[in-house]
């Protein structure tokens, strides 16, 4: 081998000339890489070479070598190549090169420790790492460091003597570098250390945790970037370890690191992290954090850090404390009950609001509107005391909290539209005015906040408005069309794009009304269209896209037929113009047309599955760069690779170093590090990185929209039905969340659409489903088939899928289908019982979804949940339903296996949690029909107490449940027992307009009257349920109430016909729009009843149109 040669090709490679970079690496791999005499000279060159950097390169190359070539070389030469690197290691005065040089050593020690060579090396390095010189303890305890890194698992019988020596070190009172090094050391130990087996490690462990801060807090205090990153590091590898080793300390270092996070004083950098750490506490052990009762502290803190966001707007996407702490408020709100964030959030927003410094006001509003995406449901009950705050701060002297403002109604319409928007009559004045006052200062130094006022107010309608009823929209259209519409030709685009998105919502909302501005505006917009000189462009042109198709939905299919074909042109274009969000854009378009138009969309069809299919085609391939061991001293350092900023993290258990994108997911990256060799496990590091790419999150969307376009063009999309299936069903596996929740919705919905047309005669004949196992009408091949497929996917991904919003949406998927088409899904008994077994785990919080990565508490020790927590539960109990009403009768079996589950929710002291259940429980006694009378006991007593229940919500759900009981159950002896009891809780009930208290306490009455008229005082309750008609709230209870008053009709009813005349024109009401008031069945027979009315008293009657429609018909 020429040395000479060897070495010229080496220095090739650092140089800055690619061409020449690729040929030399090329002739290495080829014509040197594959002799171990290579292997030999690297050595050879990176213990004695002058230069640092070729010194390095042949560091990293030797490690890679060395897998392949050192068992080749010969045996008498290895002494003094062990000794050599490691005395050279030891004198290196170049710290990249020093530890590029300890991981060779790791490299060939895991192969002689294995082979019984190299036994010296232990007590080498244990010498080194005590050794009175400050550099042989800082290169000894790096070395171990990257041998635990490398074969951590055989050194666990060296444990004990290891925490004896990292005791020391760990608190080295010269250098920093060996307690870093400690601390890396010991975090790797941590990834292998098993604490059921070795409880004496764990407890060394555990001792070592206040050192391990200590060593934090010292690179904190000395502005040590690069080692307080790698500390900050450990840490975040420690709470994926096992959650003993930080257990008795955990509260501890929560309370450090939010402590660390307020300090204003320290580095930005420290305390983002911190932060950060937070975040991941909040999200991997939630449990944890709940039981320590420390989140309010956590929130208020993180409330007063947000005061520091100051006026830094020239970069986004900088990272900054205030930002993280918005993101730490908003993972508490998403993870932790209300009482633990909302409540003490809520209880220092009006001090906030009040507070004379304007940065106290803007946090106050950017926290609350960061946390209600994470609870919204409580934080509607208490927006009657948030709105008088959220206006005050909307007509703030100072621009910056209005701004804030603005975005906090944004926030808060996206999740509370239709709560928000009962306040439209004072929020949309304000709106304009802050509107107004913008528009006319664009202008001075101002110029830039009065820009952002337009765009927050522009977002702000575009959110509120689709809260509000048509009727409410249609008064503000003279008002804000015409502004908005202004904006539509501004030369920031960001504002042309608010006005467009808020002209199309507001569109949306108005519907018909819409109608007279509907030309001018899409004449106004038609030049943006087919815009695509620039990036601004084609983002302009996205949202126009976007509200054209909400303006279609708006108008209807024959006003905006003119405008179709050039529209559909336009979105095909604009898959092929690079623009991710343009191509978005276009499926959603498609999608809305699909509405829109239905079975004549079907000339489109062949070019929207194309382009939906192409979508799906998609290789995805994200930052896939590996880095080799050099990297390990990068880490912390930001460095840009194929265009993109990433950020090195720490090392993997391979010695790998990973990148964390800092930038935007890069749709791709060419080429690798031609200077590293492949490792098996590399790709292990990067399955571990949970950056969504561009491609993903758009074959999120055109998953759904295939859903939609399927459901609405119907038979018309049967061509293209069977590849639809075979191309979304892997999808179900995706990497993503996003794509596998498209996927399986997409599927059921397949399903259901399939079997609507069989049931229509549209495809095939089938009749309606029948309740009950075993189905009594059996579905068509093709859809036993399709069934029998999602059920095997589902069951495959619901048992082992960790992300709950995934969960909720199987859970969601599977409950309307049964309702809609049955039984047919659960036919196997094999499916049926591994249905009950995950209801039943999710119900009782031990699905996976649920588990965090801290101790194994007690679920249920803790009552409460985060509103994303509960409506898993929520939606694993509508499954329930689903089940009840697809098994009809049978369903009477497994009703056993969630009672004891359900009637302990019906217990519990959250008032969602109680009607939630009752709700579930009514249901299924609806559904069961009479297999309900074994378990009436039980029932009644519970029902009996949650008509007193102190919330509205429960007892009116307890009323309907137990007037179903009453119905269904042959119980008859006990249920009449309880008929006074149950009248006497009712008869307030009655009186009260919240909740539906009065339409099901109603419904119950007229349910008890039918199936023990005997044994009711008719003559006195009658009149006073007829004064309470026709119900307002929930039309459902009309039913048992006009079926009653037919049959008392038909027996004659003395009571009944002495209240005809006040029963006639409530008769007319409920025969008259809207036509949800009445089911098919009891309109039928209630128009019988009135004519039978009609023959006997027709002036009464003929005093009502609708009557004598009805008469007529």
């Amino acid at each position: 081998m020429d040395q000479q040669q060897f070495v010229q090709l080496l220095e090739s490679v650092l140089q800055p000339d690619t061409d020449r970079v690729k040929a030399a690496t090329s002739t290495l791999r080829k014509s040197y890489y594959t002799s171990p005499a290579s292997l030999s000279l690297l050595l050879q060159l990176l213990t004695s070479h002058d230069s640092p950097q070729l010194r390095q390169l042949a560091a990293v190359e030797a490690r890679s070598l060395v897998s392949k070539h050192w068992t080749s070389l010969p045996a008498d030469q290895k002494p003094h190549i062990r000794n050599q690197l490691l005395q050279a290691t030891l004198n290196e005065q170049n710290a990249l090169v020093r530890h590029s040089s300890a991981r060779v050593i790791s490299a060939i020690a895991k192969i002689d420790l294995a082979d019984g060579e190299w036994t010296d090396l232990p007590g080498f390095l244990q010498h080194a790492a005590t050794s009175s010189e400050t550099r042989e303890r800082e290169v000894g305890v790096y070395i171990l460091f990257t041998l635990l890194e490398t074969m951590g698992d055989e050194f666990t019988s060296k444990f004990e003597e290891l925490f004896a020596l990292f005791r020391n070190t760990i608190r080295d009172p010269e250098s920093a570098e060996v307690r870093v090094n400690t601390l890396l050391a010991l975090s790797k130990m941590a990834l292998v250390l098993d604490t059921e087996e070795d409880t004496a490690s764990l407890r060394s462990f555990q001792e070592t945790v206040p050192s391990l801060v200590a060593v934090l807090k010292e690179a904190v205090d000395a502005s040590d970037e690069d080692r307080t990153l790698q500390a900050f590091e450990v840490f975040q590898t420690l709470l994926g370890c096992d959650s003993q080793l930080l257990s008795r300390h955990f509260r501890d270092l929560v309370q450090f690191m939010i402590d660390l996070a307020a300090q204003t004083e320290i580095a930005d950098d420290s305390r983002t992290q911190a932060l950060s750490f937070l975040m991941q506490c909040v999200k991997y052990r939630k449990l944890k954090i709940q039981g320590m009762k420390i989140s309010e502290q956590l929130t208020l803190k993180s409330l007063q850090i947000v005061t520091e966001i100051g006026d830094a707007v020239a970069d986004e996407d900088d990272i900054t404390p205030a930002r993280s702490a918005l993101g730490l408020l908003d993972l508490l709100a998403a993870n932790l009950p209300p009482s633990q964030v909302i409540v003490p959030l809520l209880h220092a927003l009006g001090p906030y609001v009040n507070n004379p410094d304007p940065e106290y006001r803007r946090a106050g509003i950017l926290a609350l509107g960061m946390c209600v995406e994470g609870a919204p449901d409580f934080i509607a009950t208490q927006l009657k005391d948030i709105f008088p705050l959220v206006l005050r701060l909307l007509d703030d002297p100072e621009i910056k909290v209005r701004q804030a403002a603005l975005q906090g109604v944004a926030r808060l319409a996206d999740d509370l539209a239709e709560d928000l928007g009962k306040d439209h009559a004072q929020l949309i004045p304000a709106l304009v005015k802050n509107l107004d006052m913008a528009m006319q200062s664009v202008t001075g130094e101002e110029k830039d906040r009065n820009l952002d006022i337009i765009k927050g107010s522009c977002n702000a309608i575009d959110s509120l408005v689709e809260g509000l009823e048509t009727k409410d929209v249609a008064q503000y259209l003279p008002e804000l069309i015409p502004r908005l519409s202004r904006l539509f030709a501004h030369p920031d685009f960001k504002v042309q794009a608010g006005a467009v998105g808020a002209v199309g919502s507001i569109a949306g909302s108005a519907d018909q009304a819409f109608l007279p501005y509907f030309e001018i505006t899409m004449n106004a917009l038609s030049k943006y269209v087919a815009i695509k000189d620039s990036e601004e462009d084609l983002d302009l042109r996205a949202t126009v896209c976007d509200a054209m198709g909400s303006m279609a939905g708006a108008v209807g299919s024959e006003a905006f037929k003119p405008y179709v074909q050039p529209l559909m042109q336009a979105s095909e274009e604009g898959l092929h113009l690079g623009h991710p969000k343009l191509r978005e854009s276009s499926y959603i378009l498609w999608s809305t047309m699909a509405k829109v138009y239905e079975l004549d969309f079907k000339p489109f069809l062949d070019g929207v599955v194309k382009g939906l299919f192409e979508s799906f085609q998609q290789e995805e391939s994200d930052l896939e760069v590996e880095l080799g061991e050099e990297a390990q001293d990068l880490v912390g350092t930001e460095i840009t690779i194929a265009g993109k900023k990433v950020k090195v993290s720490a090392a993997e258990s391979d010695g790998r170093a990973t990148l964390k994108k800092l930038g935007q997911a890069a749709e791709s990256a060419e080429g690798e590090d031609d200077n590293v060799a492949d490792d098996e496990d590399d790709d292990d590091a990067w399955d571990e990185l949970t950056t969504v790419t561009a491609v993903a999150l758009e074959k999120e969307i055109a998953v759904e929209v295939v859903g939609d376009v399927m459901t609405h063009t119907r038979k018309e999309y049967l061509p293209y039905f069977e590849k639809t299936i075979e191309t979304i069903m892997p999808m179900v596996a995706h990497s993503y969340e996003g794509v596998r929740k498209a996927a399986i919705g997409t599927l059921y919905r397949a399903y259901a659409s399939l079997w609507g047309l069989a049931e229509g005669g549209e495809a095939g004949k089938m009749d309606k489903w029948q309740p009950g196992l075993p189905v009594k009408v059996q579905p068509t091949t093709e859809i036993a088939k399709l069934g029998d497929m999602i059920m095997t996917a589902t069951l495959a991904m619901w048992q082992e899928e960790e992300d709950r919003g995934t969960v909720t949406d199987i859970n969601r998927n599977l409950a309307a289908t049964l309702k809609l088409c049955g039984p047919a899904l659960i036919h196997n008994t094999s499916v049926l019982e591994q249905v009950t077994t995950l209801v039943v785990m999710i119900i009782t919080k031990k699905h996976p979804c649920q588990q965090d990565l801290g101790d194994d508490d007690d679920l249920d020790a803790f009552q409460e949940s985060s509103e994303y927590d509960w409506l898993v539960i929520d939606t694993a109990l509508d499954v329930i339903i689903g089940l009840s009403i697809a098994l009809g009768e049978t369903f009477g079996q497994l009703w056993k296996v969630f009672e004891k589950t359900l009637m302990k929710y019906a217990g519990s002291s959250e008032a969602i949690e109680r009607s939630t259940a009752v709700g579930t429980i009514a249901e299924c006694i609806k559904n069961m029909g009479d297999k309900v009378t074994p378990y009436t006991s039980t029932l009644l007593k519970l029902l009996l107490h949650r008509l007193s229940d102190e919330d509205p919500e429960t007892k009116s759900n307890a009323a309907f449940a137990i007037g179903l009981l009453c119905e269904n159950s042959n119980s008859n002896q006990e249920i009449l027992k309880a008929y006074n009891t149950i009248l006497g809780k009712l008869e307030p009930l009655l009186h009260t307009h919240e909740a539906r208290l009065l339409d099901n306490a109603a419904g119950c009455v007229s349910r008890m009257i039918m199936k023990h008229k005997d044994h009711m005082p008719v003559e006195e309750v009658l009149p006073a349920l007829v004064e309470l008609l026709p119900l307002k709230m929930d039309y459902e209870e009309n039913e048992p109430i006009f079926t009653m008053i037919i049959q008392l009709y038909q027996s004659n009813d003395a009571t009944i016909r002495d209240l005809t005349q006040r029963l006639v024109p409530v008769l007319a009401q409920v025969l008259s729009p809207p036509e949800e008031q009445l089911t098919e069945e009891v309109r039928e027979q209630l128009i019988e009843l009135v004519k039978y009315l009609h023959k006997q008293q027709p002036a009464l009657v003929q005093a009502h149109d609708a009557l004598m429609s009805a008469v007529n018909a």
